[in-house]
């Protein structure tokens, strides 16, 4: 498959690879052990649609400056889900 040079459409691309595969890994059957597991990476899917979004979609790729503050927020947001995740699994 040709990738196309538009990066809307590429980024929409990604969007929708992203999309099939959280949703893919949340129709999966996992055993009760590795829950945990799949929340954490059905979170990274998320988090990497998000990223996505933030350069593609609202332009911080032009901004590298503002793209890193936003993706440093980003991040710090998602690990902080991330264990508050585990956390909660834990119990």
């Amino acid at each position: 498959m040709v990738m196309p040079r538009d990066p809307l459409l590429r980024a929409w691309v990604a969007l929708i690879g992203l999309s099939l595969g959280s949703t893919t890994l949340t129709l999966w059957h996992w055993p009760p052990k590795f829950a945990a597991l799949a929340g954490a990476l059905i979170l990274t899917l998320g988090w990497l649609k998000a990223r996505v979004i933030l350069s593609r979609y609202l332009g911080l790729a032009a901004a590298p400056f503002w793209r890193r503050g936003f993706e440093l927020a980003l991040a710090m947001f998602c690990l902080l889900l991330l264990g508050l995740y585990l956390l909660a699994s834990a119990f």
